[in-house]
């Protein structure tokens, strides 16, 4: 009879012959694999009988020999069991591998917490290395402290619809991390361990009851929602911890005991982000902002009230400071339990207060106060009376308890503020030029603001920022865009004056093309009074550049703006700091993966050169998305390789869809990853030379190599015939916008057109078909080429770029991990979908030849012998769970042929989308 576990323990041939090596790690990690994969194969017994069970096992064993050793006929078994399957049951079988997935998943991220955690007992954790690193090169405490005085570190959460779970899904499986957690670190009883697999059961079983899939279509709010639960998880608690390690290291060397700068802060695009979401309204800003606050009020409300009850400091058994005893006075708690306990008091008065401001704001559901009190006027005056506190207890031998939750809670209201997040609004480039062509031609008549050139748009948007006289006139009907856009800055300007100027600080523009792009919205900014006639702005206007050709032309945009007298007044203004965007996604969609890396990079050493000829500090906002198709990618390599100089101790990245999610759903794994941001930026900043220019050899290579490697990109994208009817019928773009993962449409208009696609859904299409084809296509010809030309370098001279060059190793690196999550022999079976054979063939044969010589090119280089050579994690990663990734593929193809063939069937629909939630779930990082 099969066993009852749904996974199996490596291949005995395969470690004998070294292509899986046993440790210690990996045996808790199969140790876990193996329980929740036996719970797993319970519940699908108990729920789904034993015919269900026995199949699934069944084509477990043949995916585990196709995909160990690519046994075609274990392939073609494996296809016939899966062909013979009816629809309610082959769904019932995506739902087993599907959840093994996600099962699979936790075991491996609290194997990489026991790593972690290992590490930290032996050595010092990642930011604190680097700060020794620091402090041997010659940087003294103080020098380190005004470094982070200077510092901006920010973390943006944007909403792209890239996780596919549910939230009641991902609360489950966070149970079943904390009782794997807890299994393995408590000292049990046999009744505990055995009450501990029982609430595992529980959960699984929940997890077997829950829809995978939700049945409606997300809301902006629900997005917003969403994200919040990232703060609970992980951000408004390590935040505070992580600023209290770095200053006791720092202290550790000067006894100085002076607070670092809140440098890291937390950004959001949810619900400010309007490119291409019409959903995305002021009103719906309104409530963003207010749900932000509200998240910001309840977590320092419930601090508060902890706080009073751990500070019940007696009178008489410790003194107070003046400004203390005040603050006692003047509490409106008359308890008679807390007259000799001015420190409640004090807290007591303090709740009531921020109650008060609360409700204020409009936020409702909070803890009553023991009586009315007046509003504070701002987080600052907050924190002042948490300073008073904290400064009393210093001073009368206290500081131990200073160093506990009221530290933690003071650094939170300083990170934090009212406003939780700073919430960035994106609006693409043409819809500020038609607001503004409509404002300025009802303003102006006679005047054609879309027929002027560059040059006129220039002087004509410069004058009217000198103005004091508004553009929009109350007697004129405007367009409802032109409405929905002057109401969400003037949304804005309400918010700054409810929450403070950090609620909002950049105004961000996609498909920035030209100076008159950012003017326009500078003028827009003016009207809301964001921006006065003086010269002064409430807010950064930050241009995004996203093509190449964009980034090719963003050093010349720059360089003219930064030469106006009437915008290089709004800069100064913010501190002579001028933010820039880079953006990951359309650019790698427009050329490819090598050449947006290398222009990305071109870029950033064009614009330093430009913005240290005009004297303004230039801060880098990184668009990265989660798959290296994206511009994913570890963070810490990725901030690294950035040009030397280009970081400079402030720099902004946004984390994406599913990303969030495995980077901050646990409080220990988002605060080793808030750590590696901030060592990067540190060593990035600190440790690098500030010109570190490669060779020109170096470049002069990396130039042809992105050439080739562009050509050969654009020659099958946008140059094939037929590419987009193959794109179209060979993936599931079509079947993925039936999903209710996100609130923005996949396109950016209603066309098939390939240029019109939005990033995310292009990416994600090719990471469920297996091929990941935007993460690696075009490379192996343009190597190939490159070698043929130069043979008196050739692969020699490579292999050195990938020894001594960050940002070749760093693009080598990315391009070893997505490859290795690629099956040509399964996206060999989505190529069958395509009706017409002399394209399918013409089209797949062609891209089979690349992905071959893109393996061969990329382990020659690296001087490996296969993929992952170099990351044993990932590679343990993937050896345990594509054999159960690969059965999802090959249902989902049959599904799609089926769907297709036969219209519409709601439940081979289901299936389909089920199909994409277990496959994402599998690549972890796939849009």
């Amino acid at each position: 009879m099969p066993s009852r576990n749904l996974p199996t323990e490596p291949d005995v041939q395969a470690v004998a012959t070294g292509a899986v090596t046993l440790t210690d790690e990996d045996a808790q990690l199969r140790a876990d694999i193996r329980l929740l994969g036996r719970i797993l194969g319970d519940t699908v017994r108990d729920q789904e009988g034993d015919k269900v069970f026995f199949l699934v096992e069944r084509i477990r064993r043949k995916s585990i020999r196709f995909h160990r050793d690519n046994d075609r006929d274990a392939l073609d078994k494996l296809a016939a069991l899966l062909n013979g399957s009816p629809v309610s049951e082959a769904v019932r079988i995506v739902r087993a591998f599907s959840y093994f997935s996600h099962l699979a998943n936790i075991a491996e991220d609290q194997n990489n917490i026991r790593q972690m955690r290992a590490r930290n007992g032996t050595q010092k954790g990642r930011v604190l290395a680097t700060l020794a690193h620091a402090r041997e090169a010659g940087f003294s405490a103080k020098q380190l402290r005004e470094f982070f005085d200077q510092a901006l570190i920010s973390p943006v959460l944007t909403a792209h619809p890239t996780e596919v779970r549910r939230k009641r899904t991902m609360d489950r499986e966070m149970e079943i991390a904390r009782l794997i957690d807890h299994r393995e670190r408590l000292q049990m009883t046999p009744e505990e361990s055995g009450d501990i697999e029982e609430q595992l059961r529980r959960a699984v079983l929940t997890l077997w009851q829950t829809n995978m899939l939700r049945r409606t279509k997300l809301t902006v709010l629900d997005e917003v929602g969403n994200g919040l639960s990232f703060y609970d998880y992980t951000f408004l608690r390590e935040l505070p911890r992580l600023y209290g390690v770095l200053e006791d290291e720092l202290a550790q060397d000067d006894g100085e005991t002076r607070e670092l700068a809140s440098f890291l802060r937390m950004g959001s695009w949810i619900g400010g982000d309007r490119d291409g979401n019409p959903f995305v309204t002021a009103e719906v800003m309104r409530s963003t902002v207010r749900m932000q606050s509200a998240r910001a009020f309840r977590h320092y409300l419930t601090e508060l009230q902890a706080l009073g009850l751990e500070l019940s400091i007696a009178a008489n058994l410790a003194g107070i400071s003046d400004e203390l005893r005040a603050l006692a006075e003047a509490s409106p708690d008359t308890s008679p339990h807390r007259r000799a306990e001015p420190y409640r008091l004090a807290v007591s008065g303090i709740y009531a207060r921020l109650a008060a401001t609360a409700q204020r704001l409009g936020i409702d559901d909070i803890r009553a106060p023991v009586a009315q009190s007046q509003p504070y006027a701002d987080a600052a005056e907050f924190k002042a009376d948490l300073d008073v506190m904290h400064h009393s207890l210093v001073a009368n031998r206290g500081a131990v308890i200073a160093r506990g939750r009221l530290r933690r809670l003071r650094r939170a209201v300083d990170c934090f503020g009212f406003h939780l997040a700073t919430l960035d609004i994106r609006q693409n480039s043409a819809v500020h030029e038609r607001t503004i062509a409509e404002l300025i031609d009802a303003a102006i008549p006679g005047t054609s603001y879309m027929a002027m050139d560059e040059n006129a748009r220039i002087a004509l948007l410069t004058a009217e920022l000198r103005s004091p006289r508004p553009l929009q006139s109350p007697f004129v009907s405007y367009s409802e865009e032109t409405t929905g856009e002057l109401a969400v800055f003037r949304v804005a300007a309400q918010a700054h004056a409810k929450y403070g100027p950090a609620v909002i600080s950049q105004s961000i523009i996609s498909m920035t093309k030209s100076v008159s792009d950012l003017l326009e919205v500078a003028v827009l900014l003016k009207e809301a009074g964001l921006v006065d006639p003086a010269g002064r702005s409430a807010i950064n206007v930050v241009p995004l550049f996203e093509t190449i050709d964009d980034l090719r032309n963003a050093a010349h945009v720059m360089d003219r703006l930064l030469s106006l007298h009437d915008y290089r007044r709004l800069v100064d203004s913010r501190g002579g700091v001028q933010e820039v965007m880079l953006g990951y996604s359309d650019s790698n969609k427009d050329g490819g993966f090598v050449t947006s890396g290398w222009e990305l990079y071109k870029a950033e050493i064009e614009l330093m050169n430009v913005f240290e000829r005009h004297g303004v500090r230039m801060r880098l906002f990184h668009g990265r998305g989660g798959s290296v198709g994206r511009g994913g990618g570890p963070s810490y390599d990725a901030i690294l390789a950035q040009p030397g100089g280009a970081v400079n101790g402030q720099i902004r990245i946004t984390e994406q869809g599913e990303i969030i999610t495995s980077k901050y759903s646990n409080a220990e794994v988002g605060r080793s990853n808030l750590e590696i941001l901030t060592a990067a930026t540190l060593e990035a900043s600190l440790l690098q030379p500030k010109i570190s220019a490669p060779r020109p050899e170096y470049l002069q290579a990396m130039d042809e190599i992105s050439a080739l490697a562009f050509s050969a990109y654009r020659g099958l994208v946008y140059e094939t015939p037929g590419f987009e009817d193959y794109f179209w019928a060979s993936t599931v773009i079509t079947e993925i916008s039936t999903l209710n993962i996100g609130s923005r449409p996949a396109s950016r208009k209603k066309t098939r057109r390939i240029e019109d696609l939005r990033a995310i859904p292009w990416v994600f299409s090719w990471a469920q078909c297996r091929l990941m084809l935007p993460g690696w296509y075009g490379f192996g010809s343009a190597i190939e080429a490159w070698v043929k030309a130069h043979p008196e370098q050739g692969m020699p001279f490579l292999q050195e770029l990938y020894r001594q060059w960050p940002f070749f190793r760093s693009l080598l690196s990315n391009m070893d991990m997505v490859l290795s999550k690629s099956s040509i022999a399964i996206a060999s079976r989505y190529a069958e979908l395509v009706p017409d054979r002399q394209l399918r063939t013409r089209i797949f044969d062609r891209i089979r030849r690349e992905w071959n010589s893109s393996i061969a090119a990329l382990l020659a280089i690296m001087g490996h012998q296969r993929l992952l050579q170099g990351n044993p994690q990932l590679d343990r990663s993937i050896r345990y769970r594509f054999p159960y990734l690969d059965p999802l593929n090959h249902i989902q193809v049959e599904l799609l042929r089926l769907h297709r063939a036969q219209g519409a069937d709601e439940q081979v629909l289901r299936g389909i989308q089920l199909t994409i939630n277990g496959i994402s779930a599998g690549l972890r990082n796939s849009g």
